[in-house]
């Protein structure tokens, strides 16, 4: 009995310290960024025959949902005796640091208007939240899809209704910040096995 008890590995419940919090907010940036630019390349390249419309929408609405919402979850997995709320505060924090520097990009390389970016530096956290969820909860695939849905919802609003697009983002980013909220109050501080 005490051969098998020699065995096993115990692994005490973890709670991140502020600095492991940064180190996800910060990974949010040095990983997920990363993936996105490398993944985005090949994407771009099966585009790039398309009329330029085809192409954005592609790109833009399609693709980078499903690329930006794996990369945001990809530093979740590097995780050890995480309880299910902190795995969806970590998320949180990736999305947020992946959305803060995708605002800079935009902003201040690309030109874009800082009141046209800040929606979507909101949606990030959000969705991120979302599929750490799907992890905490051992239904990633399905969290991960909820989160690319939403995603692809708030991209598809401000490509085709331009006119629109403030209401349809504020549609997606209310309907994220319920479902994340909504999510985090059904985790416990329950070890992730």
């Amino acid at each position: 009995m005490a051969e098998s008890q020699d065995n096993k590995a115990v692994i005490p419940i973890h709670r991140p310290s502020s600095e492991e919090k940064f180190f996800f907010l910060i990974s949010g940036i040095i990983s997920s960024v990363p993936i996105t630019l490398f993944v985005d390349q090949f994407t771009d390249s099966l585009v790039a025959a398309l009329p330029q419309f085809y192409a954005l929408f592609f790109s833009a609405v399609v693709f980078a949902p499903f690329i930006e919402e794996f990369s945001k979850a990809f530093p979740l997995f590097y995780r050890h005796g995480e309880t299910q709320r902190s795995i969806i505060t970590l998320g949180l924090l990736v999305g947020l640091g992946f959305g803060i520097f995708e605002f800079f990009i935009y902003v201040f390389i690309l030109g874009t208007l800082i009141q046209a970016r800040i929606p979507a530096v909101l949606l990030h956290p959000m969705s991120t939240s979302i599929t750490a969820y799907g992890i905490a909860t051992k239904r990633t695939a399905w969290f991960y899809l909820l989160a690319v849905a939403l995603h692809f919802s708030f991209n598809f609003s401000a490509l085709f209704f331009q006119f629109m697009s403030n209401v349809g983002a504020a549609a997606v980013l209310i309907t994220a910040f319920v479902l994340s909220w909504r999510f985090y109050n059904k985790t416990s501080e329950k070890f992730i096995d």
